[in-house]
């Protein structure tokens, strides 16, 4: 019988866990989300050692004059597209530093609908995750209404985090 790692009762106070236990920093960036995501990461008592803040650049062109997303990009692309989240979870940890850089980053972008955006449809949605050298970007297909999408979003990227700590 093999053995299946579970879900932790609480996956957002396992993240500010072992964050601590590590002495990791994390900043975060939300566009679609809207705040929901660093509101979890801190609904955890201590999360403050963790946790330097979080930008919500719901607005295209906060993501471009605070976190300094490319304008190319988002000019090409729009604001849901794979290096738009990897952009933001990698610069958002400069934005963010208290004493240096934050050790993690990690964003939200995509559509919560119920219409669409950038011609993509509701539902799609891009995290990106910034640990050391490594900056990724995860796509998510969701489905529901725009609250179901973005607490799907939410419960992802607490999900990212955990796999990749």
């Amino acid at each position: 019988m093999g053995e299946r790692m579970s879900q932790p009762a609480d996956p957002a106070a396992a993240v500010i866990a072992e964050l601590t236990r590590r002495g990791l920093r994390i900043a975060v960036a939300e566009s679609l989300t809207g705040g929901l995501l660093v509101a979890e990461l801190t609904r955890i008592p201590g999360a403050s050692v963790v946790v330097n803040g979080g930008v919500v650049a719901y607005d295209t062109d906060v993501k471009r004059s605070l976190l300094g997303v490319s304008a190319e990009l988002l000019e090409r692309e729009g604001a849901v597209h794979p290096e738009v989240a990897r952009q933001m979870a990698d610069r958002v940890r400069r934005v963010l530093a208290v004493d240096g850089l934050a050790d993690l980053g990690i964003a939200t972008t995509g559509v919560a609908g119920p219409t669409e955006q950038d011609g993509k449809p509701a539902g799609t949605v891009y995290l990106g995750v910034a640990l050391g050298g490594d900056v990724e970007s995860i796509a998510l297909d969701l489905h529901g209404d725009r609250a179901e999408i973005r607490a799907a979003t939410v419960r992802a990227a607490i999900g990212a985090l955990l796999e990749r700590l």
